[in-house]
């Protein structure tokens, strides 16, 4: 089989590259980004047993993977608007949802693919079709290449999605504004002992404290809001204080420990609003070409983005694999057990907050489950 050109190398593209490295395949993949350092990597993921560790084992870094998990950090508590513990889940080390930061779960991709596999600071800029399902990539510096077997792992805003689809994503009605907090233990100790050892949230229909401890003594908060984008826009950012202030207002009356996990950010606020792309998103079988994670999925976050991003490419480089003579009919299964796989994902949701809550899902989780979705 012919080189496979990855446009992307977030943890969907790196898995992608990884099991065809696996089963043979030759693959390049080109990343905006100047290098593996260029840019912090988010915060923590937890590795769901029926998508993301499947990709993980199909990339044969089980092992690896075991390496990297940051013990404790499955625990979970929801807390009241004034700090009451309303449920709590310790960390036995059997839960099939296992912490790790998303640095190192890139990094431990990057290790594990040839040296040049991954072209950095190559940006793409637009795509194009020629003749017999063959593309041309352009990027920032001016250069080109051109590809018989493309897969966009681009992202939210996809440079290769056009050649598919004339979707674009539109604004999700919510954003988070993410905080830290560093050296909690001693420097924030209410705020340390309300998120506890794992991950807390403290939930309200239209607003949402979540907070997970990182490695070491680090609280990493995602502070959700619905809002309209205009809404965001009469604050500034490029006044931290002032941000953090205007935005910890919106939790007039809770708890002084949860609100401190905004008001206390030892980082400026950052505002990252959430976009989506249509409901049941596909496209026709065009020759040569596919998307994996979000540039075919796009969906507000439910925990599950980076999970199914590399569940997308470990089942890619596996429909290749068993196709090594047709690529076509490799692409074909893919997208088909993609849209399938997709439109069910919700289940999934479903599934984990009910054997966390039993019956009692809080209403503010409920919008997380796509009912809608499983009709399709």
């Amino acid at each position: 089989m012919k080189t496979v050109t990855i446009i992307g190398a977030g943890l969907g593209g790196l898995t992608l590259a990884r099991v065809l490295h696996v089963h043979g395949i030759p693959a390049e993949v080109h990343e905006a980004e100047a290098s593996p350092a260029a840019r912090a990597q988010g915060g923590m993921l937890d590795i769901h047993d029926y998508n993301g560790q499947t990709a993980i084992e199909a990339a044969g870094l089980t092992a690896e993977f075991r390496a990297i998990v940051l013990d404790g950090r499955q625990a979970t508590r929801a807390l009241g608007q004034d700090g009451t513990v309303l449920f709590e889940m310790d960390d036995d080390g059997t839960g099939g949802r296992p912490e790790a930061q998303r640095a190192d779960l890139r990094r431990m991709l990057l290790d594990a693919l040839p040296a040049g596999t991954v072209r950095w600071g190559r940006k793409a800029t637009g795509a194009r079709s020629l003749a017999d399902g063959r593309h041309e990539v352009q990027f920032a510096d001016g250069s080109a290449l051109t590809t018989d077997l493309l897969v966009g792992a681009d992202g939210a805003w996809s440079r290769i999605r056009p050649l598919l689809s004339a979707a674009t994503p539109a604004y999700a009605g919510t954003s988070f504004v993410e905080t830290y907090l560093f050296d909690a233990d001693t420097r924030h100790p209410a705020a340390a002992r309300a998120v506890g050892g794992g991950s807390m949230f403290a939930p309200a229909p239209d607003r949402t404290i979540t907070a997970h401890r990182e490695r070491g003594d680090t609280l990493h908060a995602y502070v959700s809001l619905t809002r309209p984008l205009e809404w965001f826009d009469g604050i500034d950012f490029t006044d931290p204080a002032a941000a953090a202030t205007r935005v910890a207002a919106e939790f007039d009356g809770w708890a002084p420990e949860l609100t401190a996990l905004i008001t206390d950010t030892d980082t400026p606020p950052v505002l990252r609003p959430h976009y989506a792309l249509p409901e049941g998103h596909r496209w026709e079988r065009t020759p040569g070409v596919t998307l994996i994670g979000d540039a075919a999925h796009l969906q507000a976050p439910d925990g599950e983005g980076a999970n199914w991003a590399m569940c997308d490419g470990a089942e890619l480089a596996l429909a290749l694999a068993a196709h090594p003579d047709d690529p076509e009919a490799g692409l074909a299964s893919y997208e088909q057990a993609m849209f399938t796989r997709m439109s069910h994902a919700g289940d999934e949701t479903r599934r984990h907050l009910e054997e966390t809550f039993g019956d009692a899902i809080p209403e503010s989780l409920r919008p997380l489950i796509p009912d809608h979705r499983q009709d399709h």
